[in-house]
């Protein structure tokens, strides 16, 4: 495989996406949407295992913004409560601007997630078109902004490859992807779709995979067996089991870690994680 082996990553790095841009707040209560309650679950899942948190913000009623003063609060205040990798979502929801999501890199994360084309989302439209792809990557390196590229299908593979290709490494020198999996209209969520998505990566690139929804468990066995990383959290899934709703972002967390140690590959700590992706230190 193009991608990591098996045996080249004796530590998980474990992502945590606590929220979203999709979930209504009065339809699940455990979902952390105000300043309080995003710090305390990124505390607990730091403390549970998670080296990353992936971050949507909410407003004053609950609904998603990329409002650039929440965005600055945020980072600081993350920064502050926790030793977590603060990556900020670029991608907001479907109905921002491309404007306000570059602006999103004003806020001075340590990471930011950069979709590398469009997708049907659901009943809606994901679109991220290359103009403004290529100015997203540009930003990230002009700022020093360590990306997460999203990979929705084998397309989007091959669209990383034209974006190194005509613009050169990432800042922090390292590819770093997340093959988002199981979005009705995107790639499915099974083992041979992960396989053939880890082959077409670019050499030397290290992965994390997120299962959307039912498909969460398959492509977390399915990446730990295959030498990847993991992304859980309440963005992702809302149902821990058959009939149980998640009960917090932290308890994803744990059964992650705890089936990352099971197979001899133990959660990454944020330190590492740093190392690992390129990132510098900015706390202090």
């Amino acid at each position: 495989m193009a991608g990591s082996t098996p045996g080249g990553n004796p530590e998980t790095l474990i992502t945590v996406a606590p929220t979203g841009a999709e979930a209504d707040k009065s339809a699940v209560p455990a979902l952390p949407v105000t300043l309080n309650e995003l710090v305390l679950t990124a505390k607990e899942c730091e403390a549970a295992g998670a080296a990353v948190v992936h971050v949507h913000i909410r407003d004053g009623a609950a609904r998603p913004t990329l409002d650039p003063g929440r965005l600055a609060d945020t980072v600081a205040a993350l920064r502050e409560g926790t030793d977590l990798i603060v990556q900020l979502s670029t991608g907001g929801a479907v109905t921002d601007s491309f404007a306000d999501r570059l602006a999103v890199l004003d806020s001075g994360p340590d990471a930011c997630s950069l979709t590398c084309g469009t997708v049907n989302f659901g009943d809606e439209v994901f679109a991220n078109p290359w103009p403004f792809i290529k100015d997203l990557y540009q930003l990230t390196q002009e700022r020093r902004v360590v990306p997460e590229f999203e990979l929705f299908d084998l397309g989007q593979v091959a669209a990383l490859h034209r974006l190194l290709g005509e613009f050169g490494p990432p800042a922090g020198g390292h590819v770093h992807c997340d093959l988002v999996m199981g979005v009705p209209g995107g790639m499915p969520g099974d083992v041979r779709t992960l396989a053939a998505a880890v082959a077409a990566l670019p050499a030397g690139a290290t992965w994390s995979a997120t299962g959307i929804g039912r498909t969460t468990l398959p492509v977390l066995f399915g990446a730990l067996a295959a030498g990847g990383h993991l992304r859980v959290g309440m963005e992702d899934t809302l149902s821990f089991a058959r009939g149980r709703p998640v009960a917090r972002n932290a308890e994803l967390v744990e059964r992650a870690a705890e089936l990352a140690r099971f197979a001899q590959r133990p959660p990454m700590p944020p330190a590492s994680a740093r190392a690992f992706l390129g990132i510098g230190d900015r706390k202090g």
